[in-house]
């Protein structure tokens, strides 16, 4: 029930993500899952682990890192649609 629970949390983590970005995230219910997974290493390889823990992520640090991760990917991907 654990993974169910952290793969629930991680797709909200990216979900909200896409919402303060205003950008969608690719891929629908599974972008925002891996968003929110990488999002949350990322922002605790940065930002260490403080803050709330909600299925086995910090909130806080997740949330920007997936925040991060999105703005990264948006760019990445209007780069793709100038070029092709």
């Amino acid at each position: 029930m654990g993974f169910i629970w952290s793969l629930i949390i991680g797709g909200i983590i990216g979900w909200l993500a896409g919402l303060i970005m205003g950008r969608d995230v690719p891929g629908g219910i599974i972008g925002n899952i891996i968003a929110g997974f990488i999002g949350a290493w990322l922002g605790s390889l940065l930002l260490g682990g403080w803050g709330p823990v909600i299925g086995g992520f910090y909130f806080i640090p997740a949330l920007i890192g997936a925040i991060a991760l999105v703005f990264i990917l948006s760019l990445i991907l209007k780069g793709k649609k100038h070029t092709a």
